[in-house]
């Protein structure tokens, strides 16, 4: 037995108080109303017009049954379900729950003030008004109870609605979808797109923990594969998210127009697969560039360099080393020997036999077709 209805079964109300009480039932749920009007301000412009009316016929009908408890003719159960679905579309119209209970603090007020005065006025000995009294705010309280209720469970639900809608969003976005599609999946998420998204890849279960220390209209994905996680980060101030992310194990992207943030999450992708030790995709540009189409370039590889292929394996390499350093410092010879820990007269040495391999070494053409040759390191 809840507490309202076992109140109510202590309460002895004759007719005539029922009667009396009931014949104000109009009269008190306008008083009610309008006190919640004046004194609770997210209420000021609300319950005016065509909604004023629904709310005052919610009132007297709650007070209605309120009534029919105190009279011994119905049980608590449909006052709370009204009260929780009054809860739930608080949510709707934007009001939160500090609101809606101090609306029902000043509705039981100025209710047990009206309701005292008709139990009075019908002759109600004061023992019965001092349990009138008990029942009354033990109903309010159970009202307010289901109403926290529904408003905990509205939010809820659309707190995960939200999240779904976000989630959602993240996948297009890292699916490279078409603006048009992206542009609806944003609207459906209350997310305000931004001018650019950077992608940043790091393991799932740090996702989450770094995900709170950025901005709050970062999307964050922690379930794709291979326990990798990605955050698309908005309008980014790449030195600063580098040390936010210091101790994360993370490949940031670079930043991207927001409707093409796929390329900024294919790119920290690519630099992941070339290496675990990549933080910054903006520092390995080169070996992104250069690894962008692997056949075409051990193709360019396999054409350029087929002169030294003539040459023993060991003698090969020496030379490979020395026409990088020399296309790097672009043939100061004491900063290529510097780079090789060699002598000077050995890097002589060997440019002249690059040369004889080489007639056109000194060709524009050539220069460019063997700097991306040996741009990275043969594995």
């Amino acid at each position: 037995m809840s507490r309202v209805t076992q109140r109510a079964s202590e309460l002895a109300l004759d007719e005539t108080t029922v009667t009396a009480i009931r014949a104000a039932l109009k009269t008190t749920a306008d008083e009610v109303v309008q006190a919640i009007i004046d004194e609770v301000s997210p209420y000021a412009g609300a319950l005016s017009g065509s909604m004023g009316g629904t709310i005052r016929r919610a009132v007297r009908t709650a007070l209605g049954h309120y009534l029919d408890l105190a009279s011994g003719n119905a049980t608590g159960g449909d006052g709370g379900d009204a009260a929780y679905e009054l809860g739930r579309g608080e949510v709707r119209d934007g009001r939160s729950m500090d609101a809606l209970l101090s609306a029902y603090r000043v509705g039981a007020r100025v209710a047990w003030r009206c309701l005292a005065a008709g139990a009075v006025s019908a002759g109600l000995p004061a023992a019965e008004v001092a349990k009138f009294a008990e029942l009354t705010f033990a109903y309010i309280d159970e009202l307010s109870a289901a109403s926290a209720a529904g408003h905990a469970d509205e939010l809820a639900a659309r707190g995960r609605a939200h999240e779904r809608h976000l989630e959602h969003l993240a996948r297009d976005l890292l699916a490279g979808a078409s603006p048009d599609v992206l542009l609806a999946s944003a609207q459906r998420a209350g997310w305000q797109p931004p001018v650019t998204l950077t992608a940043v890849l790091l393991p799932a279960a740090q996702a989450r923990p770094a995900y709170r220390a950025l901005d709050p209209s970062t999307l964050v994905l922690d379930d794709l594969p291979d326990a990798t996680g990605v955050l698309l980060v908005p309008d980014s101030d790449r030195s600063h998210l580098l040390r936010q992310l210091t101790d994360r194990t993370a490949v940031v992207g670079p930043a991207r127009p927001w409707t093409r943030a796929s390329a900024s999450y294919a790119r920290a992708v690519r630099a992941r697969s070339l290496s675990p030790d990549i933080r910054d995709t903006e520092d390995h540009l080169p070996e992104l560039v250069l690894s962008a189409d692997v056949d075409a370039f051990a193709d360019l590889r396999a054409r350029a360099l087929a002169p030294l292929r003539t040459l023993p394996v060991a003698t090969a390499r020496r030379l490979e080393e020395t026409l990088r350093a020399w296309l790097l410092h672009q043939g100061r010879r004491d900063e290529v020997a510097a780079a090789l820990f060699v002598h000077p007269q050995t890097v002589r040495y060997r440019m002249s036999q690059l040369r004889e391999l080489f007639p056109d070494l000194a060709s524009p053409h050539r220069v460019l077709e063997l700097t991306l040759a040996v741009g990275l390191r043969a594995s």
